[in-house]
């Protein structure tokens, strides 16, 4: 443990919620104090939110930790961690804020907990600009399990932006090492299944947006999905998969007074410039694979597209806490790739 304080601008790179997830996600593993200043400062409305705020907290109780500054709308944060507990956890965000953005802040901790875990969390599960639901079970998740960690969730109920309500259990079971992320190489084919979820709409919102699917993309599996949820909500998702794993999940919301062709018609361009891209890796998973890569053992290695700000944020972050050189993120001739050597 070390007992020096580190400092996080969160002003830095993209300003944004991302640094104040992964700073406190290595906290908590290095057991380090944190203080972290201009808390997502190029947004806005500055500062905690309610999602951020319960993602300071729920780490606290599951570490133990003492804190400073965790209130709504605080642009300033101090934080000092102690081992992460394992145990059964819930947490409410009061709001339709992001439960998955929740979960990738606390999720590293639980995995090198001293025991296992069951989170049961509350607000938005379904949110534009975060990764729903799925995005999580079908793409990271089993990542994770190639890692040699055995973590799964279940939704009990969808929570769509604004209303929110949602929830679901994140089960996580402790590891002592994480073995290197290796996506690099890309199938050659790709199967697209795709859905239209809609809640408190009606049916032919969906059906309207898998006509658009199917102009677009003539061999892929269709599925109009009706959900019970406490508001009304909508959404595309396409996913590409190839032997039986799922590459990419690119989705799409619709919002009052969207045209529903509009909402599909977005999920079907992000397909079109991941499968273009000719990589393993999409935009949404780098980004998330960079803090794994780093916990990991050396040797991990995924080829992925041109990086977001997000995604190079993220690697400052880890670089900053870890060492220079830790995470390693350049472009080559067959793409960019992100290594840890």
């Amino acid at each position: 443990m070390c007992t020096e304080p580190i400092e996080i601008d969160g002003a830095q790179g993209e300003g944004g919620g991302q640094i104040l997830r992964t700073s406190l996600s290595l906290a908590a593993l290095q057991r380090r104090p944190l203080r972290l200043h201009r808390i997502r400062h190029r947004r806005g409305k500055p500062g905690l939110l309610r999602q951020h705020l319960t993602a300071v907290r729920a780490l606290a109780e599951i570490t133990d930790a003492e804190v400073t500054g965790a209130s709504l709308g605080s642009r300033e944060l101090s934080i000092v961690p102690k081992a992460a507990r394992g145990g059964v956890y819930r947490f409410s965000i009061g709001s339709a804020g992001s439960t998955t953005l929740v979960a990738q802040t606390i999720l590293p901790a639980l995995l090198f907990a001293d025991g296992p875990s069951e989170v049961t969390l509350e607000g938005g599960t379904h949110n534009p600009s975060a990764p729903p639901f799925e995005f999580l079970t079908e793409v990271v998740f089993p990542v994770l399990r190639e890692m040699g960690a055995e973590v799964d969730a279940s939704l009990e109920v969808p929570g769509f932006y604004p209303a929110g309500g949602g929830r679901f259990v994140m089960r996580v079971e402790p590891v002592t090492s994480l073995e290197p992320v290796r996506r690099v190489a890309c199938p050659s084919t790709f199967t697209l299944e795709a859905e239209a979820v809609v809640s408190r709409l009606p049916r032919r919102v969906a059906m309207r947006e898998l006509a658009v699917v199917e102009a677009a993309f003539p061999a892929a599996a269709r599925t109009p999905m009706t959900v019970t949820s406490p508001g009304p909500g909508n959404l595309t998702a396409i996913a590409v998969k190839a032997d039986d794993v799922v590459y990419e999940r690119c989705t799409a919301f619709g919002e009052r007074g969207r045209p529903a062709e509009a909402v599909a018609e977005e999920a079907v361009d992000h397909t079109r410039r991941f499968l273009a891209a000719g990589v393993p890796v999409g935009e949404h998973l780098a980004d998330q694979l960079v803090l794994l890569a780093a916990l990991a053992k050396p040797g991990s290695q995924v080829r992925t597209v041109s990086p977001s700000l997000h995604t190079t944020t993220n690697v400052e972050v880890v670089n900053h806490f870890l060492g220079a050189g830790t995470i390693l993120l350049e472009e080559r001739d067959d793409g960019w790739w992100i290594e840890r050597p």
